[in-house]
């Protein structure tokens, strides 16, 4: 969760995740896609490339993924095809979980791996960050269009 909230001092959508070896943190990562401008650059995806990095192999076997909301499809597709052995997660995502909510990628039979899942990790809490951060975020936007419309109003009574 602290690292979810790294992201969202970036304006990014809080998400954090770290991958475990045994009991050693071998990786860490956030959401970065608005800073980065690079739409696969969400925390599972920097966890795996920087554990890679670390392993001196793209098999992740008998890690453990901990994040704080449910993978989406591209994640999930590489938490497979990296052999990631569990996954651990924390919200669900309504919209586009690929763990078990809108479809389950990380159990499907047709694939070549299976890592275990667990959901629901401190999901109020995770579930609490992230719509504490879209209600903030829907909020600033009223209040722009409140502005910007204050503004067009001003503007035209003086001519």
């Amino acid at each position: 969760m602290a690292l979810a909230a790294k992201a969202e001092q970036l304006g990014e959508v809080p998400c954090g995740a770290v991958l475990v070896l045994g009991e050693q943190i071998i990786a860490e990562g956030y959401n970065r896609c608005i800073t980065d401008n690079d739409p696969t650059a969400h925390a599972e995806i920097q966890v795996l490339r920087q554990a890679g990095k670390v392993l001196d192999n793209y098999r992740l076997l008998d890690t453990t993924l901990y994040i704080t909301l449910e993978p989406c499809p591209m994640c999930a597709g590489a938490i497979v095809h990296g052999r990631v052995g569990k996954v651990v997660f924390g919200a669900p995502d309504l919209k586009t979980g690929a763990a078990g909510t809108v479809m389950n990628l990380l159990d499907d039979p047709r694939l070549n791996h299976w890592p275990e899942v667990i959901g629901g990790v401190m999901q109020a809490e995770c579930g609490e960050q992230l719509s504490a951060f879209f209600r903030r975020r829907r909020a600033e936007k009223k209040a722009l269009k409140q502005a910007q419309r204050s503004g067009l109003g001003s503007e035209s009574s003086n001519s």
